[in-house]
C-alpha cells in the first residue's frame, strides 16, 4: 500500500495562521460591502459579495503557493502570476455585468455590478497580503456607498418615472 499523505497534505509556503487571516480580512472586506447593498435590497448582498471577495483571495493565496511550489520549479513550467488575476478580474467582470439590466427605460444594478468587481479586487489585495489595501479601499468604498448616495439624493434630481 502506498503512502497518500504526500498528495493530500501538501505544506504551503504560507503559515496557515497568515492564510486564515488574509481570507478573514477578504471576508470582512466583502461582509461589509455586501452589508451596504443588503440594506439597499439589492440582488447580490451580503454572501454574494462575501463568496465573490473569499473566491478571489483563495485564488491569490493559491497563485503565492504555486509559485513556490516544487512541481512548478525548473525550467518544464512556465509560472505567469498575472494570468490568475486576469482569470478573476474577468470572471468576476462577468457576473457584475449579469447584474446590470435595462428595463422601462431605466437602468439598474450597475453599483451592485460594481461593487460585485469591487469585492474581487478587495480579495485580489487580501488574498496576496496587501491588507492594508483591502482595508483602506472597503473604507472608501463605504464613503462613497452611504454618504454619496445620501448627497446623490439631495443634489442630483432625477426624473419622475411612474
Amino acid at each position: 500500500m502506498t503512502n497518500l499523505e504526500p498528495y493530500f497534505a501538501t505544506d504551503t509556503a504560507l503559515p496557515l495562521s497568515v492564510i486564515g487571516m488574509r481570507l478573514l480580512i477578504a471576508m470582512l472586506c466583502g461582509g461589509a460591502i455586501g452589508f451596504e447593498r443588503e440594506r439597499k435590497n439589492r440582488a447580490a448582498g451580503l454572501r454574494t459579495h462575501i463568496l465573490v471577495c473569499l473566491s478571489s483571495a483563495i485564488v491569490a493565496i493559491l497563485t503565492i503557493e504555486i509559485a513556490h511550489h516544487s512541481a512548478f520549479q525548473g525550467d518544464s513550467a512556465r509560472i505567469d502570476p498575472l494570468r490568475l488575476i486576469e482569470a478573476i478580474t474577468a470572471g468576476v467582470a462577468f457576473l457584475a455585468a449579469g447584474m446590470i439590466v435595462f428595463s422601462k427605460g431605466e437602468v439598474r444594478g450597475l453599483t451592485t455590478g460594481a461593487g460585485l468587481w469591487f469585492a474581487g479586487s478587495i480579495g485580489l489585495s487580501a488574498g496576496l497580503g496587501f491588507w492594508h489595501i483591502s482595508l483602506l479601499a472597503t473604507a472608501l468604498a463605504l464613503i462613497v456607498l452611504w454618504l454619496l448616495h445620501g448627497f446623490e439624493n439631495r443634489v442630483v434630481s432625477r426624473p419622475e418615472t411612474d
